[in-house]
């Protein structure tokens, strides 16, 4: 009987903490200078100012979604979350150039697998903001999506908590 209720109560409870892509400074998404990002409309998250262009996966997951200029990154996760990873702001004029991807749609990947090579340099030389979003696109679906506190992150440090009960 014990059994059946844990069962139960796995799978009705969510509990998913999302962690940094890459290297940097996490910003409130309300800071993003894109009105798409800044009003929500992709969904809750946050944004990172990134010290590096290594971009790795923050969940495990399946990738659902890679942008054909190599700028987006579309994950699901285990628990159901549907994480978008935005490199940049406008960099999908830069038609792909200064992006390496590594990975490709219906791949599954672990935390901290390396997912895009971004040349930040290049990105700036382009004019570009180098900001990345980390949003869920599916946050309708959750109960709570909380945000870490802003400040310097590493690869593995959480940045936000979903929930679903």
């Amino acid at each position: 009987m014990l059994a059946r209720k844990e069962h139960a109560t796995i799978s009705s409870n969510v509990h998913e903490d999302v962690v940094s892509p890459v290297q940097g400074k996490t910003i409130p998404l309300e800071e993003v200078n894109d009105p798409v990002f800044s009003s929500k409309a992709m969904g809750e998250g946050i944004a990172i100012i990134p010290e590096n262009g290594n971009i790795h996966s923050p969940v495990d997951g399946t990738i659902i979604m890679v942008a054909s200029t190599g700028h987006a990154i579309g994950i699901r996760s285990e628990q159901g979350a549907e994480i978008l990873i935005h490199i940049g702001m406008d960099t999908v004029n830069m038609n792909g150039d200064g992006f390496t991807v590594h990975v490709k749609e219906g791949q599954k990947v672990r935390q901290g697998d390396s997912l895009v090579l971004a040349d930040l340099e290049k990105i700036k030389q382009a004019n570009y903001d180098t900001i990345i979003p980390v949003v869920v696109t599916n946050t309708a679906e959750f109960t709570s999506i909380k945000t870490s506190d802003f400040a310097n992150k590493s690869l593995n440090d959480t940045i936000f908590t979903i929930n679903k009960e």
